[in-house]
């Protein structure tokens, strides 16, 4: 009995990974070449009228662009620094987290095209929604913005990348060949392989660094789901489709799921009985909505543009999720058969799908370890810099100071850490390991200013013992 459970949850595991490891693949492909090759110009030059037009604009824009709902927020601060409206910055907000190239076409892998259609169609409206909302009723809080994006504390580095490991020393890495809108080094300029190297390495090593995790969380959690809830509790509540939805809200909103991860829980949910209007709530609040974001959010944009942001959330996923459930036809939505019966479906597999399975595996193991490598070598240094500090007799040498942060959940989140400390006057070097959550800083500074800016962006900060 035993032995099959495991077999089952097995089957279910891989039958779901093979069905998304090609698209994830060419969605992580295109989130890279977005990135290196997509001026950021692009995106404040469009979005600075305070009108409906910018609004729709930075919809449009935030939607396939690759960020999680904590990367997404320093990101929009650099945004509003460059001159965007509080509207624009708010519908980029609500817009980004909800999809990407590579959810999109996630989305389509495991739950076809009418869900891969409406999802970014759903997250698109309910943006502009929010950003009319922000617009209208959220005008005090445009001075606070302002403020918060003039500070500093909130945004990236001064040459406007949003990359990890941003310190304007090492160019490729710090703007990934966009010479157009990076200061780090002036006359430098790229080639054309070496731009698609930095969209491989930000596609294939940084996304699956961010994504990875989160993406195997929601695997092992929707196969557990299709072995292990019997099909009558949910369908039982099937005919109570507002309800359904409820229910998803309560669950979602607390919780952090990324945009990728939430679609295979949302589809082992709906082969249960869950209504799909219900899975496209999950899709879309889980990773728009989360008490980490809200916090955030709150404190650089202003608590009405927080509420607004959630508000404006809420209806749209489920004014969507009932129209899928009452005005389109539930055939579009109906779970692939073999994801449905995936537990006894793995020997289906050809072998071109083995192939595209391995290939994200080996990549996915790749970019894990090599964040652990990172975060091992940084560790390394550490003791070896503070054991030289005290065998020096001249004491020439600065000494480190390793501070705790939690919170931080992406690549992203470690950036804005980074640009918060940089700026703390003393400071000579940062480096911050998202791994192991500390901050290895240099330079005389005042430690409590250190903390307050740190904590001002959503993470407590405290020094390491």
């Amino acid at each position: 009995m035993i032995l099959t459970i495991i077999e089952n949850y097995w089957d279910a595991l891989v039958m779901m990974m093979a069905e998304m490891a090609p698209y994830l693949l060419l969605g992580f492909f295109i989130a890279g070449l977005l990135k290196t090759f997509v001026p950021r110009t692009l995106f404040s030059k469009h979005l600075a009228p305070r009108n409906m037009k910018s609004v729709v604009k930075a919809a449009a824009l935030g939607i396939p662009l690759p960020l999680c709902s904590c990367g997404v927020i320093p990101t929009s601060v650099s945004l509003r620094k460059e001159g965007a409206s509080h509207g624009a910055c708010t519908s980029f907000l609500i817009a980004t987290p909800q999809t990407g190239v590579d959810s999109i076409a996630a989305t389509y892998s495991l739950m076809g095209l009418p869900f891969a259609i409406v999802r970014p169609i759903a997250a698109l409206f309910t943006a502009m929604f929010g950003g009319w909302l922000v617009n209208k009723y959220a005008k005090e809080d445009e001075q606070l913005s302002a403020e918060a994006s003039k500070t500093g504390e909130y945004d990236h580095c001064d040459c406007g990348c949003d990359d990890h490991d941003c310190g304007c020393d090492d160019h490729d890495h710090c703007c990934n060949g966009d010479d157009d809108d990076c200061d780090c080094h002036g006359e430098h300029h790229h080639s054309f392989m070496e731009k698609l190297m930095g969209a491989l390495r930000y596609g294939f090593v940084e996304m699956l660094q961010d994504v990875g995790k989160w993406l195997v969380i929601g695997l092992l959690i929707a196969a557990l789901i299709t072995v292990a809830i019997p099909n009558e509790w949910l369908a039982a509540l099937h005919d109570y489709k507002l309800l359904n939805m409820l229910i998803v809200l309560l669950v979602a909103i607390p919780m952090y799921v990324c945009a990728t991860g939430s679609i295979p829980i949302a589809v082992s949910l709906m082969a249960k009985g869950l209504t799909p209007g219900a899975a496209l709530v999950l899709l879309m609040a889980g990773p728009a909505v989360n008490s980490a974001s809200m916090l955030v959010i709150g404190k650089v944009f202003g608590k009405r543009t927080m509420s607004l942001y959630v508000t404006s959330i809420i209806i749209g996923a489920v004014v969507f999720g009932l129209m899928i459930d009452y005005c389109l036809p539930q055939q579009w939505f109906a779970v692939k058969s073999a994801i449905v019966s995936g537990a006894h479906c793995a020997h289906c597999l050809t072998w071109l799908d083995w192939a595209f399975l391995a290939v994200f595996v080996l990549l996915l193991i790749n970019a894990l370890v090599k964040k652990h490598q990172h975060s091992h070598q940084m560790s390394h240094e550490h003791h070896a810099a503070h054991a030289h500090h005290h065998d020096t007799e001249t004491h020439h040498h600065e000494e480190e100071i390793v501070y705790k942060v939690e919170g931080m959940a992406c690549n992203h989140c470690a950036a804005s850490v980074k640009n918060a400390i940089d700026v703390i006057e003393g400071v000579t070097s940062v480096k911050v390991d998202l791994a192991k959550g500390l901050a290895y800083v240099k330079g005389k500074h005042d430690h409590d200013e250190l903390i307050k800016r740190v904590s001002d962006i959503g993470y407590t900060t405290s020094l390491s013992e």
